[in-house]
């Protein structure tokens, strides 16, 4: 029995009669969380884990939103839904249907590393799971938070010795409010872009201990040249940089690991930091459920796909619209090395 297929408006479940992060249209969607290529406007009626909820209304407006804990279940035309875990982002949720005996987990996003700002991934046991696999690459492989906030650090604080503002690039819901709790505020002020304090704002709201930011127009002039400034991809280039001078700049990516990704991006530093599992993740992820069966979203499909399979599970690719910014980053990287995926190799120095 297939509990949840694809459709084209997106992972439908036709005993329940709902969809789990529809792209398009729908009359009951299940939202694992907040990033817009899983959250979309246009539904009538939402399910979400309740810490999501202040950033679904933030990005979506006015929706009829219906919020659970984690772990809480409710019956949805007879299917049991439940919400667990997936350490993405604030309020990511992986979601548990039941029905007729069969247990199957639609993943959304995921990492396993707890970072602080969310609930860290709790492993649930089923049937058929469905796995993102952004990097399912075996050359992915994550520094540590640890190792990751020692080089920010360093390289802050460094910076603010010279006398230069240090500029780091980053996601702004997710990857920005988890370098404000990992990052050693003592070095000096922290400037936060207008895009990344309303979802941090959010996060404080939900109990995430986050120091305090400012904006620009608060900061004082003098205190710039020793300023961390969080700013999200699309300000790189704009007016809004020439306030901070002679600065330095990095961007904070999973992409990072990749050779040529930090030349594309015209940054002094890159940082691999990402919000999705990398691969020993991935594998760990999916032995914990007990699955004989893995359906496979966005992301090296064909690889991982083919990885499950000589381990002898009932493995294949779902065609989904997932994949948003950091779907749309990798495409570009692959675009200017000229390369299949499979030949891309890390960059040594990525965060040296």
């Amino acid at each position: 029995m297939n509990l949840i297929v694809a459709r084209p408006e997106g992972l439908y479940c036709p005993a329940g009669d709902f969809y789990i992060d529809p792209w398009r249209p729908v009359e009951s969607a299940v939202i694992t969380h907040g990033h817009s290529d899983h959250a979309r406007v246009g539904h009538a009626r939402y399910l979400a884990h309740a810490n999501s909820a202040g950033i679904l209304r933030s990005r979506l407006g006015e929706i009829t939103l219906q919020t659970l804990p984690y772990g809480e279940p409710v019956l949805h035309n007879g299917v049991r839904i439940s919400l667990h875990p997936a350490g993405h982002v604030l309020g990511s949720a992986q979601v548990r249907v039941e029905h007729g005996g069969e247990v199957w987990v639609a993943s959304g996003d995921y990492k396993l590393e707890g970072d602080g700002t969310c609930e860290p991934f709790e492993p649930l046991r089923c049937h058929t799971f469905i796995t993102e696999s952004t990097f399912g690459l075996p050359i992915y492989r994550w520094p540590s938070q640890a190792e990751l906030f020692a080089d920010i650090n360093q390289w802050w604080r460094g910076n603010a010795a010279a006398g230069r503002a240090s500029v780091l690039f980053c996601y702004a819901f997710g990857k920005a409010q988890r370098i404000l709790h990992g990052v050693d505020a003592s070095i000096g002020p922290i400037v936060a872009h207008g895009a990344v304090e309303p979802l941090s704002r959010v996060y404080r709201e939900a109990g995430v201990n986050l120091p305090a930011t400012q904006t620009v127009a608060q900061a004082d002039s003098a205190a710039i040249s020793q300023a961390l400034v969080l700013a999200p991809p699309s300000a790189q280039g704009s007016p809004w940089m020439r306030r901070f001078g002679n600065y330095s700049d990095a961007f904070a990516s999973g992409w990072m690991l990749l050779r040529g990704t930090r030349r594309r991006r015209g940054v002094d530093r890159g940082f691999v930091m990402s919000d999705h599992a990398d691969w020993p993740s991935l594998q760990r992820a999916i032995d914990g459920t007990g699955a004989e069966r893995v359906f496979v979203t966005h992301g090296s499909v064909a690889v991982l796909v083919r990885w499950l399979r000589e381990r002898g599970l009932d493995a294949q690719g779902f065609k989904t619209e997932y994949g948003g910014e950091d779907v749309a980053d990798q495409a570009a990287v692959l675009r200017d090395s000229g390369k299949p995926v499979d030949a891309i190799q890390p960059a040594r120095d990525a965060t040296s």
